[in-house]
């Protein structure tokens, strides 16, 4: 069929929308039309050529209503509102142990561009398109794997669910799949994008004793403090380390990282009490840690971690419940554009002037 999708044509030059044809599913595929999509870090860096081969369409937080299944779906019909997720394989030992977003093919299905059997189902004049995450949302229609595919309620807004699948996943899964506090214990977050703001959310949620974050933005420590955070530090203003000696003498219990930036992310290391544990989700360089005084002599762990350790099916309807119950008000990042004007979300989300760009189809 054809449909229309922002194309991205080379490194670092804007998406053109295109008309494109779009394989029907087969028998393992949903059609979906999809509603909106949310604009995420990781399509920034798609489009700055770090993960998929052009041309392709990138989007990877899809939201929209289900047209089509194919004979082997069984989870979801046509008319379902569904979330778009990341993709994953569902056989390997780490997807049927319940941790699909460590998928053994995790890079393989979400950024070399095939499809799960290797062909491609999105077609400009110029050849095939490369796939975004199994999804590419990007677009008016798409086709997904099943397991893609999230069914959600049918009376909360499409328009704000998409970011679910991937950018506030992330935040709040680490902190409620991953690192699962307790009551006594505290947690420190570096980032106040819409990951570290959705740890808040998630930290709150798990009922953390103290929540302490640090930016250099006073308006997403704003946020960070309505979300639920009991200290807001400005990092340009203070020294993380210092603030933790003074106010967590012992160290904290957990902390995240959401910048990437290496500085950072040790600082996150140093800040815990022994036996803490750091988790990094941004994307950034080397680090230097002391593998003696760091870590092993007080038995501190570090992990990386992606997609928040989410089972998608399971984890988004859960936060959806938050949302409605009034305890994870997501919704207060977002900022609506027409798809038209994805070119102008990216280049705003780029530049910092708004924390979760939405498209609308």
């Amino acid at each position: 069929m054809k449909i229309t999708a922002a194309v991205a044509p080379a490194k670092n030059q804007a998406f053109e929308m295109q008309e494109v044809e779009l394989d029907a599913p087969k028998d393992n595929e949903v059609l979906i039309k999809i509603v909106a999509t949310g604009v995420c870090h990781t399509d920034v860096a798609g489009q700055e050529g770090l993960t998929t081969p052009f041309e392709a369409v990138f989007g990877h937080e899809g939201a929209g209503i289900v047209e089509q299944v194919g004979a082997a779906v069984s989870s979801v019909k046509p008319g379902d509102h569904v979330v778009l997720s990341f993709s994953y394989c569902g056989q390997c030992r780490n997807c049927l142990a319940g941790h699909p977003g460590m998928c053994e093919k995790f890079n393989e299905l979400n950024f070399f561009g095939p499809n799960f059997d290797g062909s491609h189902r999105l077609h400009s004049a110029h050849g095939d398109l490369n796939l975004y995450f199994g999804q590419s949302s990007f677009a008016t229609y798409t086709v997904a794997d099943e397991h893609n595919v999230v069914k959600v309620p049918d009376d909360v807004d499409l328009t704000i669910l998409g970011p679910l699948g991937c950018g506030i996943q992330t935040g709040a899964g680490t902190v409620l799949n991953y690192m699962r506090p307790s009551k006594d214990d505290t947690i420190a977050i570096f980032g106040m994008g819409p990951v570290g703001l959705a740890a808040v959310l998630g930290a709150k949620v798990a009922g953390a004793k103290r929540i302490i974050v640090f930016d250099r933005k006073e308006s997403k420590l704003a946020f960070a403090k309505e979300f639920g955070a009991t200290d807001c530090y400005n990092s340009l203003q203070v020294n993380p380390e210092e603030v933790i000696k003074d106010i967590e003498p012992g160290g904290v219990d957990f902390s995240l990282d959401t910048t990437g930036v290496p500085a950072v992310a040790e600082t996150a290391v140093h800040i815990l009490r022994p036996a803490g544990e750091a988790v990094l989700v941004g994307i950034g360089g080397d680090l230097k840690l002391n593998m003696m005084t760091d870590l092993v002599a007080e038995s501190k762990k570090v992990a990386g971690l992606v997609e928040g350790d989410a089972i998608p099916q399971k984890f988004i309807p859960e936060m959806i419940k938050y949302y409605q119950e009034g305890r994870f008000a997501f919704d207060k990042l977002i900022k609506v554009y027409d798809f038209k004007d994805l070119n102008q979300a990216m280049d705003d989300f780029k530049a910092g002037k708004v924390l979760k760009p939405v498209v609308k189809m």
